[in-house]
């Protein structure tokens, strides 16, 4: 009698390690290539502090499906000031990370294959951008779950700080002095 030893896994952790390094040196990569080589300009958006033209695409196509049930997507131009002033306060490091994290977005040669979003943001459905969110929340890569959050946690801050989100959670705002 004869027996079989069961098939090892498709992706061992051995695996499963070098495709994450490698799917990390290449964020990394992508990243600093297009901040070094000025795939985008790092000069404020006219009227802005802080975001960028090639970011305006990106936020203004996440603002409705972060916010949805909100108020928000009425007021994009105001949450965008708005983001733009916190993104101005931040450190100079934090805002080269936020300006990366936009750059791996805005860059065709990393958003198709990060996102699933191979045209423009502005052409990009809601379900394929609900589907974008849900491939980098549940990602095995710490870097894409990260930049999930980050995003995420940038829209809502920038919106719960407005007056005008108080009324809509049911915050009365703050207590007169």
């Amino acid at each position: 009698m004869t027996t079989r030893l069961p098939a090892p896994p498709a992706l061992s952790r051995r695996g499963l390690l070098k495709f994450s390094l490698g799917a990390s040196a290449f964020l990394a990569t992508a990243g600093l290539g297009a901040s070094l080589t000025g795939c985008f300009a790092q000069t404020p958006a006219t009227g802005l502090i802080a975001l960028r033209q090639s970011d305006l695409p990106v936020i203004r196509a996440l603002i409705p499906v972060v916010l949805a049930g909100t108020t928000a997507p009425e007021a994009t131009e105001t949450l965008l000031r708005q983001l733009d002033n916190k993104l101005a306060s931040l450190s100079p490091a934090m805002l080269k990370l936020t300006r990366q994290l936009f750059d791996v977005l805005a860059l065709p040669v990393t958003r198709g294959p990060l996102t699933g979003i191979w045209g423009s943001w502005e052409n990009a459905s809601t379900e394929q951008i609900e589907a974008f969110l849900q491939r980098w929340q549940d990602s095995s890569l710490n870097l894409l779950r990260m930049g999930h959050a980050s995003l995420l946690q940038l829209l809502q801050m920038a919106w719960y700080e407005m007056p005008d989100a108080w009324a809509h959670c049911g915050y009365p705002g703050p207590p007169k002095v």
